[in-house]
């Protein structure tokens, strides 16, 4: 594989860059090919699928799960900790790191965007994008539907409700939920063991 275009540099950095750059191009063409051929292997075995995800990824922990059909920008800047769990329909727009901690459950349709735009409508035609790079937590669930905003971390332990909205930073251990996520009140859990 060559070495990343300045553009692409750039990209990663959080800073402006012009996506119709060749070497943007590129790797997002390798990661379309490859997400072909991963959302085609939904009844291989899990062990098949891990092999595949480790060839497009960042990193890929031991008893990580990602339920095809998947999508991402290039996959290369997602990181999964140990048995991470996403599940059917999940989007990761990856144009900055996007890390995802050990023992995270993610649900369906879940998306998680480092990918942003200028608010300058000057610099939006001017053609030129920037990302801010996610970061969630250990053993945080994520609820189906829910989107994450670009730049946003969740804290381990941390619950994120379904169909959400998450604008800001969770705390390690809170439970937003809404549109925009707020904290929910705490409350006892009182779950009891099988």
């Amino acid at each position: 594989m060559e070495p990343p275009s300045a553009e692409m540099r750039r990209m990663l950095a959080g800073e402006p860059y012009r996506p119709g750059d060749p070497g943007i191009q590129a790797a997002q063409a390798r990661a379309r090919a490859w997400m072909a051929r991963y959302n085609a292997a939904l009844d291989s075995p899990p062990e098949h699928r891990r092999r595949l995800l480790r060839e497009q990824l960042g990193t890929v922990g031991d008893g990580a799960v990602v339920r095809p059909p998947f999508h991402c920008d290039f996959g290369s800047h997602i990181h999964l900790g140990r048995d991470v769990f996403l599940n059917f329909g999940c989007v990761i727009l990856d144009v900055c790191p996007v890390t995802i901690g050990d023992g995270t459950q993610i649900g369906p349709a879940v998306q998680i965007y480092a990918a942003d735009h200028p608010r300058d409508p000057g610099t939006r035609r001017a053609g030129l994008e920037f990302g801010r790079p996610v970061a969630i937590g250990r053993n945080v669930w994520i609820g189906g539907g829910a989107i994450l905003l670009p730049g946003v971390s969740v804290g381990d332990d941390a619950i994120v409700g379904a169909g959400s909205v998450v604008t800001r930073d969770v705390p390690a251990g809170a439970t937003v939920a809404g549109n925009p996520a707020r904290p929910l009140r705490a409350q006892a859990h009182q779950e009891q063991a099988p």
